[in-house]
């Protein structure tokens, strides 16, 4: 699901993304995408518990992967404490 994205930031070298996370679930997987006005958001189940930033931690290493990127160069740029986030990945 995450392929148009991936594709998006191989030709930009840089891409911001929507994510909408739900943690303590069993397993770190994309479950859909929203359309709204605000654009499209990705929902993310991440297998972690939102305690001492673990949750954020498992979404990174799990984008990371996915983009093909060192974990330093995905950064949440808004919403570390909230369900619906904001994440910037760079080459």
């Amino acid at each position: 699901m995450l392929t148009k994205f991936v594709e998006q930031f191989k030709e930009k070298g840089e891409t911001y993304l929507r994510i909408k996370a739900r943690p303590g679930a069993n397993a770190t997987e994309v479950r859909g995408i929203i359309e709204s006005e605000e654009g499209e958001t990705i929902k993310i189940d991440v297998a972690a518990v939102p305690e001492n930033g673990k949750a954020n931690q498992e979404l990174i290493k799990y984008l990371a992967k996915w983009f093909l990127v060192l974990k330093e160069n995905v950064k949440i740029v808004s919403g570390a404490g909230d369900k619906i986030k904001l994440v910037k990945i760079v080459k």
